[in-house]
């Protein structure tokens, strides 16, 4: 008797063991058609292009390699950066890119001795959406002004010279840049187009373009870097100078270094894909 259950054992442990094999590839199946049936993510999403010249790096250097760059462009289409020679109006910028398709401009305003925030405007059509899109941000600076007289008016800055100071400083500047952008300054110093290779070098050519710099690698603007050189940036691309509360003028050059450079672009400068937030978003 004994010597029958042994094989009976060992079939009834043979059928567990197929059982169980069974139910784990019955998971297995599911857990695979699940997954087939989920969204595949964004692997993009955290990297950043950036196009541009890099804090501290030489000016003439990278005017040369862009240059270098875009007469040995071959692709179909694809986008580049224009830097200006001066800071340009609305209407100026549409002169100086006409027949160029234009996806946006960065500005500035330029105030002696100041740091002022740099935009990216969205501009399709030129130089309305320049214009509206100026207006949107001095309406925004308005609101900044008001927060900062807000502040220094405060108990908090009354009782902290300094801190009054420096809130008046800050509501001071935001008035004037709301001041320039709403008379439709010259604020624009570079502009993303896009275009063939024969229009980005028949472009370069204009008067009042400093450097075309192409970015085919460029796929998706929102996440793009896009840091020109400023037009008053001759030797080096310096740290922001700002002249501090005492600082008095109205518009006109400064020192102040694009803060958002971070990384080179043309050939012998690799553009990277790096963690970190892209420009502000279009304004319009």
């Amino acid at each position: 008797m004994g010597d029958d259950t042994v094989p009976l054992r060992r079939s009834r442990s043979a059928r567990l063991s197929w059982l169980a094999l069974g139910c784990a590839l019955l998971v297995l199946v599911v857990a695979v058609a699940q997954r087939r049936d989920r969204p595949v993510g964004d692997r993009t999403v955290g990297e950043v292009t950036r196009v541009g010249i890099a804090p501290g790096a030489p000016v003439p250097a990278y005017l040369g390699a862009a240059a270098d760059e875009l007469a040995r462009l071959d692709v179909p289409d694809g986008y580049a950066l224009v830097s200006f020679t001066a800071y340009l109006t609305p209407g100026r910028v549409a002169t100086t890119l006409a027949g160029t398709p234009v996806s946006a401009v960065v500005a500035r305003v330029p105030l002696p001795g100041r740091q002022t925030e740099i935009v990216r405007i969205a501009a399709l059509r030129l130089p309305d959406d320049v214009v509206g899109g100026m207006a949107e941000v001095a309406g925004r600076k308005d609101r900044e002004a008001a927060d900062y007289r807000a502040r220094a008016a405060a108990p908090a800055a009354s009782a902290d010279p300094a801190l009054r100071r420096r809130y008046d400083t800050d509501a001071s500047v935001a008035a004037r840049e709301a001041a320039g952008y709403r008379s439709g300054c010259a604020c624009v110093y570079a502009a993303v187009v896009r275009g063939a290779p024969q229009v980005l070098r028949a472009l370069a050519g204009r008067a009042g373009v400093r450097v075309v710099d192409p970015a085919p690698e460029v796929t998706r603007l929102d996440r793009t870097v896009f840091t020109p050189p400023l037009p008053e940036q001759r030797d080096v691309a310096r740290p922001p100078v700002d002249g501090g509360p005492g600082a008095v003028g109205g518009m006109g050059d400064s020192s102040e270094a694009a803060p958002t450079v971070s990384a080179p672009s043309p050939a012998g400068r690799p553009r990277v894909a790096a963690s970190g937030p892209p420009n502000p978003a279009p304004t319009s």
